[in-house]
């Protein structure tokens, strides 16, 4: 069992008044760049918590992660003004976030709705660092279910003709809601282009990972069929490319012979949901920095 003094919690300062904070950081790999953040942290008088780093040889690039605490007067607006010479300095593609505010999601669903509804009672429960801004779908299948856990639901429907004005329905929502993060769990609409370049870095889906080996219909029947022995999940963000988007996390469970398609699909959903939970805990945390086509991921 694990225990949490009470004076106090690392996501929302502590007894004396500190506040705790995510800074997040790329660029071109070169000496001194440790230095240079941990320097700039010790002069406004921060303390660091928490750093992580990793330099990619093949892309030439730096990431860092580091979680650390500041105390009045110390505040986020004042931090992400001073560090921008620092960042200037390193060409740094940088982002500066209070620990303590939870991100604002919207979740997307079509008719399956187990990753839905894992998303919705984590968050409930408090296992995730989200706001749950409201859910989009193009049935009314689970309004119910999205009502009784408080949350607005909006049913935009998708036709053929209408999708352009789908989508800007759907983009009306996340500038109203403030959404930093759309979740497609198991939404099962292409998103166009022009979408996925609007919410780049912001879009997260999940799928099986049996693509591209079973497409189409039933692919766990397809699997059946070929007597596979590992399923999986593999969540992503979203890019124009089909299901090739930088991927995040990805879960597998070991299947035997004796499973039938319907216990396949079962273990399957399990497994979808743990991974795409996995990834937008992740992604809130601030621990996912985009590398090109793949992701680097701080635990």
């Amino acid at each position: 069992m694990t225990t949490t003094s009470p004076d106090r919690d690392p996501a929302r300062g502590d007894a004396g008044g500190r506040q705790q904070f995510v800074l997040t950081l790329s660029c071109p790999d070169k000496p001194g760049i440790v230095h240079a953040v941990s320097s700039y942290l010790f002069m406004t008088g921060c303390n660091i918590e928490d750093s992580q780093q990793f330099g990619d040889r093949d892309t030439g690039l730096f990431f860092m992660r580091v979680h650390f605490s500041g105390q009045a007067p110390v505040t986020l607006e004042k931090l992400r003004a001073s560090f921008t010479a620092v960042g200037d300095t390193f060409q740094m593609d940088w982002r500066l976030h209070r620990a303590d505010e939870k991100t604002r999601v919207l979740l997307m669903v079509s008719k399956f709705g187990h990753c839905l509804n894992d998303l919705l009672f984590r968050t409930r429960i408090g296992a995730l660092p989200i706001e749950i801004a409201g859910v989009v779908s193009n049935h009314p299948t689970f309004a119910e279910l999205v009502g009784s856990y408080g949350v607005p639901f909006h049913h935009i429907p998708v036709t053929a003709d209408g999708k352009a004005e789908a989508e800007a329905a759907l983009l009306d929502i996340v500038d109203r809601e403030r959404v930093e993060l759309v979740v497609l769990a198991r939404y099962m609409q292409v998103i166009s282009d022009d979408l996925c370049k609007r919410l780049a870095g912001q879009l997260i889906n999940i799928h099986h990972s049996f693509l591209p080996s079973f497409k189409g219909a039933k692919p766990y029947h397809q699997a059946h069929a070929r007597g596979v022995k590992l399923i999986g999940a593999t969540a992503h963000y979203v890019t124009a490319e089909l299901d090739e988007g930088p991927i995040i996390e990805q879960e597998v469970e070991r299947v035997g012979h004796e499973l039938t398609p319907s216990q396949l699909v079962a273990v399957g959903r399990d497994v979808e949901c743990r991974a795409l939970a996995r990834a937008v805990q992740w992604h809130s945390e601030h621990r996912v920095l985009l590398n090109g086509h793949r992701t680097v991921v701080f635990d």
